[in-house]
């Protein structure tokens, strides 16, 4: 008997307001996906937190026995300064406040959000 075949993790189900038994859809398989950051700056610890929750799941899931695939994406364009649908891209502004390309702003500061999280020892994604 798999590990958790015997534990009964009961997560919020948000249409019912009820604890429903987690119940992936491929037996002993849980795929997490998770919104990323989009690179215009250093992350700071507000940032960190949605991480650092996703992180404590994937450790619980593993310990739990799934095999568990976790994937975060990099958002290194497409997001407006303002909600207007005429804003400037967050990271061509960075690059224009800084005198750099713009792929200079992403793999600045990608580096900068993996450097953080390693500091944090998330695990790595796999």
């Amino acid at each position: 008997m798999q590990l958790y075949e015997s534990q009964n993790l009961r997560v919020s189900n948000s249409l019912t307001g009820k604890k429903d038994v987690f119940k992936p859809l491929n037996e002993g398989h849980v795929g997490m996906y998770v919104c990323g950051p989009t690179v215009y700056s250093n992350v700071h610890l507000g940032n960190c937190r949605t991480f650092m929750s996703f992180d404590m799941i994937f450790r619980y899931l593993k310990h739990m026995g799934y095999k568990v695939r976790y994937v975060r994406n990099i958002t290194d364009a497409g997001h407006l300064v303002d909600d207007a649908e005429d804003g400037e891209d967050k990271i061509a502004k960075k690059a224009r406040l800084e005198q750099l390309e713009p792929m200079e702003v992403v793999q600045r500061y990608t580096v900068d959000f993996h450097n953080i999280l390693e500091k944090f020892n998330f695990l790595p994604l796999v």
